[in-house]
């Protein structure tokens, strides 16, 4: 399971949506307070050293690109979520979520669509 600190997935986020960027360009992109670019650099180098991210030297400047993509990553954050928050329930996660948020009726609507779409999709195979 892929995990990332919060810093990490902070610069993951910005390359996914750039595609692809220069230690400066990921920077500018961040929430404030921003961290130093040393930071920065050395975030995206152990990225790169993990495997997660990539790079296209320039004489002595990288431009990072992701490797992991968006939706590895997010079924394997949901999958940890699942497990560590809802006992690996789908039930109790849709249960906390209804309960928790003020959806109105359309939304509950296209919520119980997408449900039904699945399961038609599970039969067909």
């Amino acid at each position: 399971m892929i995990r990332l600190n919060e810093r990490e997935e902070q610069i993951m986020q910005v390359l996914w949506r750039l595609k692809q960027a220069f230690v400066k360009e990921i920077l500018s992109e961040l929430p404030e307070p921003k961290p130093p670019i040393t930071t920065v650099s050395s975030v995206v180098r152990k990225l790169e050293s993990e495997g997660i991210v990539g790079y296209e030297a320039f004489g002595k400047t990288h431009r990072y690109f992701p490797i992991l993509e968006k939706q590895v990553y997010r079924r394997s954050f949901f999958q940890r979520m699942l497990q560590n928050y809802f006992g690996g329930s789908p039930e109790q996660l849709l249960s906390f979520f209804m309960n928790e948020q003020d959806l109105p009726p359309e939304e509950l609507e296209q919520l119980m669509e997408k449900i039904r779409q699945s399961e038609e999709e599970r039969k067909k195979t």
